[in-house]
């Protein structure tokens, strides 16, 4: 929603990812929806080419794009919280032959609790707790729940 705030902090990610990532950097790939906007104006500040997985029959494909085998890439997302979509980008991403150097996000709400599978550079982190359905709190029970993540469409 607002440019010039993800510029900066995209800004700040590309460069914590040149730091933490040694060597080339082929791709950024973003798992869609969240980590469109995010890997792609992270690429930018990188100088390299954003692309983006979709669902397709639940699971994540590189539908629009085609990258040669040993392609070095760092998938790119907004929030991470238990690190599903960056594991089921990286199976994607390696049945197709590429090799996932790292993940970057903007905030890892499990503060470098989750494992992806890869180093994972976050810009911020913060412990945010999750509950079993059946464990939760009285005052989080009594709250409906919404889920408006992108992960049924």
């Amino acid at each position: 929603m607002h440019a010039d705030k993800t510029e900066r902090l995209c800004k700040a990610l590309a460069e914590k990812i040149r730091k933490g990532v040694p060597g080339t950097i082929d791709y950024v790939v973003g798992p869609a929806i969240g980590g469109l906007i995010p890997a792609y104006e992270t690429s930018r500040h990188l100088g390299v080419p954003a692309i983006w997985v979709e669902r397709e029959g639940g699971e994540f494909r590189l539908r629009r794009f085609e990258i040669a085998k040993g392609s070095r890439v760092v998938i790119v997302e907004d929030i991470v919280t238990t690190g599903l979509s960056i594991r089921e980008t990286i199976e994607c991403l390696r049945e197709l032959g590429a090799e996932v150097v790292a993940a970057a996000c903007i905030i890892d709400r499990s503060a470098g609790k989750t494992d992806v599978g890869v180093p994972l550079i976050a810009l911020a982190e913060y412990e945010v707790p999750a509950y079993p359905p059946d464990r939760l709190p009285p005052e989080l029970a009594a709250i409906p729940a919404v889920k408006p993540g992108s992960r049924n469409i």
